[in-house]
């Protein structure tokens, strides 16, 4: 589809694409082009006039709040307070998958997820395979 929109809002490519065709038939698609723009303009106007008539809505219930004496949390409670936030959910660690020796003579573990640290890497360059680092149960 993309290369369909290219062809018609590029002067050049929608006259070499249109080229075999005649000043009739191009008439005809030029009615058939007008009428969807007819139709969306259509559309256009009536999300217009929707948005118009929601925001006379939400000013109007603004007026009568603001005279009531109330604010949004009035009436919403907690749930306009906490509307953008998720509830702080942290997933439980991931056990230890590998294990290794590090530079520094240390035993390490890893659990897979991420870069391979830096001993197990250089085992792999040299043809060797992460299963070789694999914790045995």
């Amino acid at each position: 589809m993309s290369t369909f929109i290219d062809i018609l809002t590029h002067a050049r490519r929608l006259n070499a694409a249109t080229k075999d065709l005649s000043v009739a038939e191009l008439k005809e698609v030029a009615v058939k082009l007008d009428g969807v723009i007819a139709q969306r303009e259509e559309e256009e106007a009536e999300q217009m006039r929707i948005e118009q008539e929601k925001q006379v809505h939400i000013e109007r219930i603004r007026r009568e709040m603001e005279a009531a004496g109330l604010d949004a949390e009035d009436i919403l409670g907690q749930a306009i307070a906490n509307a953008g936030t998720k509830p702080a959910r942290k997933r439980a660690p991931r056990p230890p998958k590998y294990e290794y020796i590090d530079d520094n003579g240390e035993r390490k573990t890893w659990t897979g997820q991420g870069r391979n640290p830096r001993p197990i890497q250089r085992a792999i360059d040299a043809g060797g395979s992460k299963d070789d680092f694999l914790i045995k149960s």
